[in-house]
């Protein structure tokens, strides 16, 4: 283990002294004219800036970011209590390629755990919460799959072809979000063309994406559609088998807003895609080793929202109705019939946010919604549930510092009500220093499958947790160097197990013959974020990211309890650093990611190893619409494995062209 550790320190200090890296600019990058966030309401905390003739930055120097995620209500991030890191369309650009998690990598304090290769189910652990416990939102709508057993959304179908922005809040805010946003909250916008923009990729494992986006912008209305293709042949899911498992998917989208007066206007968005996933599994005639199958997984996803958005004066309003739907459908070719098992999961959604501009930098925010779920699959008959909530939040933005508490009430059909709390706060110290603290309170409630399934208990209650953060920010004054630190603790309870009846009759197993859901569990994480962003020159940017993330079971009693939960990495290094050479405006660079051991499983008898992933990239504009680009993913071919018995995407080399017109 510690030689494996010394090798990978190794590879990281040889190519940091010779080769030229590539940043993930998080919240620096200056946005391209189609993705520069509109101009702030009333009380977003930018009404105190100077106009834009007397604060033009260096153009390495970012414009002021613009987020919902902490309030609800547009907020400068640099306002927030919470810690927001945001990617705009120029860092996904720089990162290149077709698997998000490459993406998300370059977020403090984001893990994952995938089951193979691209395509494959991919969870992602915010801080070391569970997947299902990080909300996560396409074009502000709910997109997990409510008939999943922990009702998460699999990041493996998501592709960056399309997306415009990416931001990520660290820690809980179920008081603005509601169920899920325990760990956090992701949420991706997709792109707002005015003109045209392609691009099509190739390379390692017969990969191929192409992606199209084609749209108007103007004052009055605004279009656009974005489509996709991508396709690959991938490894073999488990990691003993030979065959590869491929993954195919098509994916289209589109919005369009029109303003109806200067005060109204209406908005939609839709996405649709369709993929196709090879998968292994337990073949015959033992039916108990993990090995090559023929089976495969259609997948199709929709999404979608109707709203209409009214400002005028101190008053702001959104409302709307938005739809999710997944449907999966797993096949084995060797039977008769192929299809073995299916499941649906549709959510529906109304809802109604307001802000209210009040005297001496005052804020009302507030807010209702209704949301409707239900699920179907090959075992279960259709269930059904709602889930009815209402929030308000209070605060003050004032010139340096910024305020704010807000409570929640939810009502469910099946658990009844449940109260969540939140407040944070930001205060600019110095010109150069700004500390920032926040303690929020998320809740997630049992799924339709926790609930109706075979296995389901309708007693179950909502999972809970409290989360405290405080951090500190610094920014030189000519904004070239920015340096942040977070620490942070997460404790939850009431958390959902599955609990196995075998050989038990009586109790909570009486009539589960095979087990049934129950809340016997507890966790704690707490950890350290760091993060740091220089710009010495218009040439370079250089960044580092750096989590701690201590995540341990708490149940009392449990034969695990003070264990390490499962495929949580404490240590994860992330460098970037790119350069722009004085050869045409060619840019090179490289990402390194160190992550450290782990634990398969909950007992901490099978350990994770340790491991490295280096990426070299570059990229060559010709003028204004066109660039070529080229990658090595995987520099040195580490094999390490977030999942055990599942295969490791090796070395991997990709080129492809973009255009914009």
């Amino acid at each position: 283990m510690r030689a494996d550790l010394r090798k990978t320190v190794h590879h990281a200090v040889l190519l940091a002294a010779c080769v030229p890296f590539a940043p993930a600019w998080a919240q620096t990058a200056v946005p391209s004219p189609a993705a520069t966030p509109p101009a702030a309401p009333a009380g977003s905390g930018l009404d105190d800036l100077p106009p834009p003739e007397e604060a033009q930055p260096a153009p390495d120097i970012a414009p002021v970011q613009i987020t919902v995620l902490a309030t609800g209500a547009r907020l400068a991030v640099d306002r927030s209590g919470q810690p927001i890191s945001v990617l705009t369309a120029e860092d996904l650009n720089r990162i290149q390629g077709t698997d998000f998690t490459r993406v998300l990598q370059q977020v403090p304090g984001v893990t994952f755990a995938n089951n193979g290769g691209q395509g494959a189910f991919t969870g992602i652990h915010l801080r070391g919460a569970d997947s299902e416990q990080v909300l996560f939102l396409i074009d502000g709508v709910r997109v997990e799959d409510v008939s999943a057993p922990g009702a998460g959304f699999d990041f493996g179908t998501l592709t960056p072809g399309g997306i415009d922005r990416l931001e990520v809040l660290r820690g809980a805010n179920s008081v603005v979000w509601g169920s899920a946003a325990i760990g956090g909250v992701i949420s991706v916008t997709t792109r707002q063309t005015n003109g045209v923009v392609a691009s099509v990729e190739g390379g390692s494992r017969g990969t191929f994406s192409g992606n199209f986006d084609a749209g108007v912008k103007k004052d009055r209305y605004a279009y656009a559609i974005d489509a996709g293709y991508t396709t690959t042949s991938g490894i073999s899911a488990a990691a003993s088998g030979t065959e590869p498992d491929g993954y195919h998917q098509w994916r289209i989208g589109g919005r369009g807003r029109v303003s109806l007066t200067d005060a109204l206007s209406l908005q939609a968005t839709a996405r649709y895609t369709v993929g196709k996933t090879d998968i292994d599994g337990y073949p015959a005639p033992t039916y108990t080793i993990f090995a090559d199958t023929d089976e495969f997984q259609r997948t199709y996803q929709f999404s979608g929202r109707l709203g209409a958005h009214y400002e005028k004066g101190v008053l702001t309003l959104d409302g709307g109705y938005a739809l999710s739907s997944t449907r999966r459908l797993v096949f084995d070719p060797s039977t008769t019939p192929d299809l073995e098992y299916g499941y649906r999961g549709t959510s529906e959604r109304a809802d109604l946010t307001g802000s209210i501009k009040l005297p001496s930098d005052f804020i009302l925010n507030f807010g209702g919604d209704n949301e409707w779920t239900r699920f179907s699959s090959t075992y279960d008959s259709e269930a059904h549930a709602r889930l009815s909530s209402g929030h308000v939040l209070f605060g003050w933005v004032g010139p340096v510092a910024s305020l704010s508490a807000a409570i929640r009430v939810d009502d469910h059909s099946q658990f009844g009500t449940h109260t969540t709390f939140g407040a944070n706060g930001s205060v600019k110290v110095t010109s150069a220093i700004r500390l920032r603290a926040s303690y929020g309170e998320g809740f997630k409630a049992p799924t339709l499958f926790q609930f109706y399934s075979t296995y389901g208990n309708r007693a179950l209650v909502p999972e809970t947790a409290k989360s405290y953060d405080a951090g500190i920010e610094y920014t030189s004054p000519d904004g070239r160097l920015r340096l942040g630190a977070t620490i942070y603790r997460r404790d939850s309870s009431n958390l959902i197990n599955y609990v196995s009846c075998y050989g038990v009759t009586d109790g909570i197993c009486t009539d589960r013959p095979y087990g049934t859901y129950a809340n016997v569990g507890s966790a704690r994480a707490d950890g350290v974020e760091l993060e740091a962003f220089y710009t010495p020159t218009q040439k370079w940017r250089i960044s580092a990211l750096y989590s701690y993330d201590r995540a341990v079971n708490r149940t009392p009693g449990d034969a695990n309890e003070g264990n390490a939960l499962a495929r949580r990495p404490r240590n994860v290094l992330t460098t970037s650093v790119d350069w722009t050479s004085p050869l045409a405006g060619l840019v090179v660079g490289a990402d390194v990611r160190l992550q450290s051991s782990s634990w398969d499983d909950a007992a901490n008898t099978m350990r994770l190893g340790a491991g490295e992933l280096t990426t070299l990239r570059a990229s060559l504009p010709f003028g204004n619409f066109l660039d070529v680009y080229a990658r090595v993913e995987n520099l040195f071919n580490d094999h390490h494995p977030t999942a055990a018995g599942y295969g490791t995407i090796g070395r991997g080399a990709f080129g492809g062209i973009r255009v914009r017109y």
